[in-house]
């Protein structure tokens, strides 16, 4: 069938890297060499395709991920180019979450680096496999064996070396091609566009010979017949290691392995071989489950335009003001102005235009069919991570883990005018970003900005200037501390007014008592109900709330105390509710004056994970911030360190952390309790 012929060529990629590894580099180089583009973007002079964004050409780095498709071997390759810096692994994440493979770009010079680590985790979370390319091996210390070796020992892989270098740092002049025992050279007078391939050099032919023994050695193990050929002295040939290889890899046993320099032009065409050659098409990804919303029963979609639609919006984008969401399709197909069904709204959702993208270029198309990655508009209520399915055959699939901000400031417009204004641009700029997180502080009344590190908020707030012309303060949020009691104290409050002739009498009792963490205001009374009517009660514990919101010891509410009310007088003749509630909120106040009052801070429940090597280090950095380690606990080559900490001293930790831990470290962090701060 034609559109099992096209799905069988069709590759959904990302190319992912720590930031500097050359990603966006080799990128440009994709989109040149299969025709996609006639010149080629530099990085450095920020006019790149890929980082389409101002201040991505400012910066120099990939903040947002961009969407292309290009053809190579009569084959469509749909890539993303994602971000290499920490603070927007988000964008890797969602793109991981529907890519089918993965080219992970290391650089020979630095090897496997912090946040390398982090995206090939999120990698084997999705299960995707990969293949490496190992860049600027023509930079001085440039290792490609050295950069190999790391990956064993930090990634714990099976690299599969197809390729060696000829030649390293200035006397880098191609690879060789382990599988078909050749020299590839490359013409510098085409830009790289052409090359040739030759007979290995006599110098390098013995370790060429040897690193080829290895390769069939390790490819006959993952598969029982070629192990058989192997044992009995038998030629493998070269369709047979093709196919082996490829197999391994969808089966994520073993990670091919490239080199070469996307800068000076060497080693992307065979990048591109080796993308169609080893990773999966749609067809060879295993369908995708979700769950039936009606029944709760788990189903399966396979890769099939005979199957009902269903997708998975995985980004959104504000274009001039409108929304544009990233869909990938996994099954079926979805037409312009037809309805797509959205399960977690229950309601469905007119697609208005379908979009195939080229980073920031569209190509309008009327149909989006399995396989396809797209952007579409016309969704009003979808948002990151929504399924879109057929309503006659409803499903909810997984949906895209987000990770929690680390991160807040405060922001404010230079002028009140701009309020709304600020609102509505935080509102979009947080629609388009799961981890970019705005609340309105009613204690403080700051608007508080929460995102995943410095840089990512320093980007949000230079875009608010940027694209919706707004100025606009920058400061540290304030702390917001709660009070406390530690005595029980027994308090009368009295209220006695004449208003014209009515006499407003009220008298109430209190025991105040402290209680444990955590708790909260618990309010009872110790006078039976039937001695008081409900309104006398509503009205003296309205007395309580409101005076527990203003402490008396620095004004913070207050909190984790017990208050019971032990005695109520009031005129019988005339109740007066007005009256009672001032009492009880005079008989608080001045309990809690007697009680011994004091202030408590807010403690976070922090997870710090870091390579065991800087374990001590980081642990001696937590302790002088007064934190108190509850845990540390080993997992593989990292430890993960559970830690009460003070939020007090916890601003810019995430800074100082990726300095103890040469950048290798994470940490979370959620709010635990209220407490007294360590030696308080």
């Amino acid at each position: 069938m034609a559109f099992r012929k096209k799905l069988q060529k069709t590759r959904n990629i990302g190319f992912v890297a720590h930031i500097d590894a050359g990603k966006t580099t080799v990128t440009e180089r994709v989109l040149y060499y299969t025709g996609r583009t006639h010149r080629m973007g530099e990085v450095h002079d920020g006019d790149t395709v890929m980082d389409w964004m101002q201040l991505e050409q400012q910066r120099g780095i990939t903040i947002t991920s961009a969407v292309t498709t290009c053809l190579w071997r009569n084959h469509d390759i749909h890539i993303i180019d994602t971000p290499g810096h920490v603070d927007f692994t988000i964008e890797v994440e969602r793109a991981l979450r529907v890519l089918d493979g993965v080219v992970v770009v290391f650089s020979a010079v630095e090897g496997v680096e912090p946040q390398s680590e982090t995206v090939w985790h999120q990698a084997d979370k999705y299960s995707v496999p990969k293949v490496a390319f190992i860049n600027k091996m023509d930079r001085v210390g440039a290792d490609f064996h050295g950069t190999v070796k790391m990956m064993i020992d930090r990634l714990g892989t099976r690299p599969l070396l197809i390729q060696m270098p000829l030649g390293i740092e200035d006397e880098f002049r191609g690879v060789i091609d382990l599988i078909r025992a050749k020299a590839i050279m490359w013409h510098e007078e085409t830009l790289g566009a052409s090359y040739s391939e030759v007979e290995i050099p006599e110098s390098y032919r013995a370790e060429a010979e040897d690193y080829r023994s290895r390769l069939i050695e390790a490819v006959a193990e993952t598969d029982d017949t070629l192990t058989e050929k192997y044992l009995e002295g038998e030629p493998i040939t070269e369709p047979e290691l093709l196919t082996a290889i490829r197999k391994a890899t969808i089966g994520m046993k073993v990670v091919p392995v490239l080199c070469g320099s996307a800068l000076k032009n060497k080693g992307i065409q065979p990048l591109l071989d080796a993308v169609a050659d080893y990773l999966p098409s749609p067809l060879e990804i295993s369908g995708i489950t979700g769950k039936n919303p009606n029944t709760g029963q788990s189903e399966t979609r396979l890769a099939d335009d005979n199957e009902p639609f269903a997708a998975l919006a995985f980004k959104v984008m504000m274009d001039e003001g409108r929304k544009m969401v990233y869909v990938r399709v996994y099954s079926g197909s979805i037409k312009v102005g037809k309805a797509a069904y959205n399960p977690r709204l229950g309601t469905k959702e007119r697609i208005s235009r379908i979009f195939r993208m080229h980073a920031n270029h569209r190509e309008r198309i009327d149909e989006a069919s399995t396989g396809d990655i797209v952007a579409v508009m016309g969704l009003k209520g979808t948002t990151t991570g929504d399924t879109l399915c057929d309503e006659a055959a409803p499903i909810l699939l997984e949906p895209i883990d987000f990770y929690k901000p680390v991160m807040s400031v405060a922001v404010e417009p230079r002028t009140n005018q701009d309020q709304d204004k600020l609102n509505l641009s935080l509102e979009k700029l947080a629609e388009e970003d799961p981890t970019f997180l705005v609340n309105f502080d009613d204690d403080t009344a700051q608007t508080i900005i929460s995102g995943m590190g410095e840089l990512h908020l320093d980007v949000l707030v230079t875009r608010l200037q940027n694209e919706y012309n707004l100025s606009v303060n920058v400061g540290r949020p304030q702390v917001v501390y709660r009070e406390t009691i530690e005595k029980v104290v027994e308090q009368r409050g009295r209220f006695l007014r004449q208003v014209d002739e009515t006499r407003l009498f009220g008298e109430v009792t209190l025991r105040i008592s402290p209680q444990g963490r955590g708790r909260g205001i618990d309010f009872t009374s110790m006078v039976p109900r039937e001695k008081l009517q409900t309104e006398i009660y509503e009205a003296i514990e309205e007395g309580v709330r409101d005076a527990v919101t203003v402490g008396p010891f620095m004004g913070f509410a207050l909190t984790d105390i017990k208050v019971e009310v032990i005695d109520v007088n009031f005129d019988a003749d005339n109740p007066s509710p007005v009256a009672l509630k001032m009492a009880s909120s005079n008989a608080l106040r001045e309990g809690c004056e007697k009680a011994q009052p004091v202030l408590l801070e807010p403690i976070m429940a922090t997870t710090v994970v870091v390579p065991e090597e800087f374990m001590g280090e980081v642990i001696g950095d937590l302790k002088s911030r007064q934190c108190k380690v509850e845990s540390i606990t080993p997992k593989g080559k990292v430890v993960h360190i559970q830690a009460r900490c003070p939020l007090t001293q916890m601003f810019g930790y995430s800074t100082d952390l990726r300095s103890l831990s040469q950048g290798r470290g994470t940490f979370s962090m959620q709010f635990f309790r209220y407490d007294r701060g360590p030696g308080k």
